[in-house]
């Protein structure tokens, strides 16, 4: 899995909120929001909340990641 680009901070607070709000459905949240935004042509926000949803992904599995040292 390709780990998700944070611009800030609020990226983490964002998704960390979704899975507050919605538990295991705070992804789907995230790709509505998307998808609204792109409806709306807001591109930015598009973008933002795709990367909400990666993020929560890799938030919500159990195991690491990557290379263990």
């Amino acid at each position: 899995m390709q780990v998700p680009y944070l611009a800030n901070r609020k990226s983490y607070e964002d998704a960390a909120e979704l899975m507050t709000l919605f538990g295991a459905d705070a992804g789907y949240e995230a790709a509505a929001r998307a998808d609204r935004s792109l409806d709306q042509g807001n591109h930015i926000h598009f973008c933002h909340w795709r990367q909400i949803e990666r993020l929560i992904v890799l938030l919500a599995y159990n195991q690491p990641l990557g290379t263990i040292h």
